[in-house]
């Protein structure tokens, strides 16, 4: 068994190095800062520059610090195997056949990954000494790599909480949906019926009840009407259907068709490579649906203009009207829980809503949402080899 270096004789300084290592170091460092792929590539900057080294393994300490990550294979637990003892007591391990040795990465006191080599026989001190002080190199590159892995798996963790948040709102309001349905619209349908019947029945000298019948069942349309509303707003088909572009089309026809003079407008600009989540969709569909609502409502508006723009890594979602418009020194508008509402559901994407508006202006809401990042594939997995 070849017998390790003392610690001053295995320090390979970079004055040392030859230019080519140099140069596939610095290439390396400039590369991807994403792991594994990074990892990949220190793994094989390892075995092309050693002498008899014929493998690499590069274990990452994972964002909790109770285990090691690597390329392929599951995670080592802290002070399991070799790497797994490197890691914990921060200091260089031979494999028991002396045909490899496990070396620590570290930033400060702390060790962060373990390179993990291998020979065909015992290992050359000249290549032990070669690994350590690459490692001693590549520590800070490994420690960004470390922290960009923790920051797209908060990235992550944010995504899937905001989606999830969007399914349990939606999910509540299909129920509300389908118990306004199969609740209040299936009895005002059978009061309507019964007081057609109550109205053909009433003998023709009672003209004060008929009409007080007459006045109920035009009460009871009404009321119809307002329920089936409030069952599409719930939660629209065509959403569902045809997408936001289709459902942002059905809100301008519907808002327009009530009568009045209010024109509502939609424009739709810009394509992305891949169709938004249902939970952007939804989010950006219920801020139009408010935005518009609120033009209807409060704005005495004669038109209403809804742009959807679509960019590579952003979508926006403009409503515009003529409206009265008004200052925010005006009071607590009646709406303001409305508004409330579109910031937060742009919030939980990661995005902001902006309402600049003027007296006799006019008012603009603007939502912009970053299109969530598409997870990249795992690198392919390379065999290290010189």
């Amino acid at each position: 068994m070849t017998t390790r270096p003392s610690p001053g004789e295995v320090r390979l300084p970079v004055r040392l190095m030859d230019r080519e290592l140099l140069v596939r170091i610095v290439a390396v460092a400039c590369s991807d800062r994403e792991l594994p792929g990074m990892a990949d590539e220190i793994a094989g900057l390892v075995v092309g520059s050693a002498r008899d080294l014929v493998s690499c393994e590069v274990y990452v300490l994972d964002g909790d610090e109770r285990a090691l990550t690597r390329s392929a294979g599951p995670p080592v637990p802290l002070g399991e195997g070799d790497a797994g003892w490197v890691a914990a007591h921060g200091r260089p391990r031979e494999h028991a056949d002396g045909r490899g040795v496990a070396v620590p990465v570290r930033d400060g006191r702390q060790t962060i990954a373990v390179l993990d080599v291998r020979s065909a026989g015992p290992c050359d001190p000249r290549d032990v000494a070669l690994v350590t002080a690459l490692a001693d190199l590549f520590a800070p590159v490994l420690c960004s790599c470390r922290r960009l892995r923790a920051a797209r798996e908060r990235e992550r963790a944010a995504e899937r909480f905001a989606e999830r948040a969007v399914e349990v709102q939606e999910a509540e309001r299909s129920r509300l949906s389908r118990e306004i349905h199969d609740g209040i619209a299936q009895r005002l349908a059978g009061l309507g019926f019964h007081l057609s019947a109550a109205d053909g029945a009433l003998p023709d000298h009672h003209p004060e009840a008929r009409e007080q019948i007459r006045q109920a069942r035009r009460l009871c349309e009404l009321a119809a009407a307002e329920t089936r509303a409030a069952i599409g707003g719930l939660r629209p088909p065509v959403l569902d259907d045809l997408g936001l572009s289709a459902a942002l089309a059905t809100l301008a026809r519907e808002v327009g068709g009530r009568g009045g003079d209010l024109d509502v407008t939609v424009a739709v600009t810009g394509e992305l490579e891949e169709a938004l989540p249902d939970h952007v969709q939804t989010a950006l569909y219920r801020i139009a649906q408010e935005a518009v609502g609120n033009c209807v409502r409060h704005a005495s508006a004669s038109f209403v203009d809804v742009l959807l723009e679509h960019a590579h890594d952003r979508v926006r979602l403009v409503v515009r009207d003529d409206g009265v418009g008004f200052t925010r020194t005006q009071g607590r508008r009646p709406d303001s829980y409305g508004l409330r509402g579109m910031a937060e559901r742009a919030e939980l994407l990661g995005g902001r809503v902006t309402v600049s508006s003027r007296p006799g202006v006019g008012t603009t809401v603007e939502a912009v949402v970053p299109v969530p990042s598409a997870r990249r594939p795992a690198p392919a997995e390379r065999s290290p080899g010189r």
